[in-house]
């Protein structure tokens, strides 16, 4: 299935509430339903929610949370099509720069949703592991080395308390893409030797600024062009791509070099962020991937993974996968939906009916490799694993309030630094 998670928001309201039974123990509620709390209530969080629902009968949306109440009640009007599977009281809904604590505090709350901009992600993480909670966390987890440091201290945690975790890469949770990698571990196209990977489209929805806003509002309602809200679109959305190579390769890579810029993306409503990006990355054993990311209108798209072995090579996308240049073969199989199998898959682990899975470290990993390419990009350097984890770059904002916040510096190869925060004063900050 073709699907993106916006169309499945739209037609899944049915199978939701037809959803197959998997309890299996009591939860919060002190019954077999499982409870879920949903931190970041916009269309991403929402779908989630209904993806949860869909994947099982035994699963309530129990609580919502979000910075904004016009947000939160968007999402909550949305919900009620989920008839007597959304049980949200006003007392059960959070909002300000505390309802992530809120939520997780909830009693009923077994599993929280983290699907606000990918900023808060780590904070958010550590918090709902430290206070015993199950965690669906969406892509990317975190938007610098300080971030990606934190998810991975979350993740070990999680193990230790015996915590389901899984991310929002679904490829992970996708039949022809599981079906892809076993073929690959098999040596069906020979050794693996190099990697191409594509997410090149049009451009994406912007708000314009209203004049009750303030600079931190402008910032948060348009929080893919800002690098600290949401890491570049390298890493909120080039990440999917980037782990299926990973993942293909069995590996991180050791260092990226790359090249970036905005050359249609100038108008200030779109921030500070690029509108294009290309990195060589080179992995273990001198295997190179090349990696090309771009977001605009008027030229041409691709989204795919191929990998180059000996023998051949694999082409990946979502819902099809095939061999070409030697084996040839093409996945023909049921491709269920992969927003609703990869909640499955975390519901059956919280309910030890399947394997336990906390994706923690691994998507952590994943995001880092995007940072790094986004990294290189920004100063027009080099970079390696260990200098991109060591990193001491934080993108945190002065302050978590509604008021004045500087727009961050346009990165300019060759004279911003890998660490540069792009704050304007990021001295200061420091």
């Amino acid at each position: 299935m073709n699907i993106d998670r916006r169309t499945f928001l739209n037609t899944s309201v049915a199978g939701a509430l037809a959803a197959p039974s998997i309890a299996h123990a009591a939860f919060a509620s002190g019954t077999e339903r499982l409870g879920v709390g949903v931190i970041g209530c916009g269309g991403r969080g929402t779908g989630a929610a209904f993806n949860a629902v869909a994947a099982s009968s035994d699963v309530d949306i129990v609580a919502l949370g979000d910075v904004y109440s016009d947000r939160l009640n968007g999402s909550r009007g949305h919900m009620q099509k989920l008839e007597n599977r959304l049980k949200v009281t006003d007392g059960d809904c959070f909002t300000g720069w505390d309802a992530y604590q809120q939520v997780i505090a909830h009693p009923e709350v077994d599993l929280v949703i983290l699907a606000t901009p990918p900023h808060f992600r780590p904070m958010h993480f550590h918090h709902a592991v430290a206070n015993g909670k199950h965690v669906f966390m969406e892509k990317p987890v975190a938007v610098d080395p300080a971030g990606v440091r934190k998810v991975i201290a979350a993740a070990a945690v999680a193990d230790a308390k015996n915590l389901s975790v899984v991310a929002g890469t679904q490829r992970r949770h996708e039949a022809c893409y599981l079906e892809t990698m076993r073929r690959i571990r098999d040596g069906e196209i020979g050794e693996p030797v190099s990697a191409t990977c594509y997410w090149n489209q049009g451009g994406l929805w912007s708000n314009d600024r209203q004049t009750n806003w303030t600079d931190m509002d402008w910032q948060l309602r348009n929080w893919l062009y800002f690098t600290w809200l949401s890491g570049d679109h390298i890493t909120e959305q080039h990440v999917h791509n980037l782990d299926a190579v990973n993942w293909a390769l069995g590996a991180h890579p050791r260092s990226a070099t790359g090249v970036g810029g905005r050359q249609t993306r100038i108008d200030p409503r779109f921030g500070h962020g690029f509108d294009h990006f290309a990195i060589d990355y080179e992995y273990p054993g001198g295997v190179h991937a090349m990696s090309m990311c771009r977001q605009a209108d008027g030229c041409a798209g691709r989204v795919e993974e191929i990998v180059q072995g000996t023998k051949g090579r694999s082409v990946t996308s979502s819902g099809r996968a095939r061999f070409e240049g030697g084996p040839t073969w093409s996945y023909q199989d049921e491709n269920p939906n992969p927003y609703v199998v990869e909640h499955r898959n975390l519901q059956a682990s919280i309910r030890e009916q399947g394997p336990r899975f906390n994706e923690g470290r691994r998507i952590a990993e994943s995001t880092l490799t995007a940072i790094m390419g986004r990294m290189s990009a920004y100063s027009g350097k080099t970079i390696t694993w260990e200098e991109a984890m060591q990193a001491d770059l934080d993108l945190t904002p002065p302050a978590y309030a509604f008021g004045d916040l500087d727009t961050p510096m346009i990165a300019r190869p060759g004279t911003t630094s890998m660490t540069d925060t792009l704050w304007p004063n990021q001295q200061e900050i420091a």
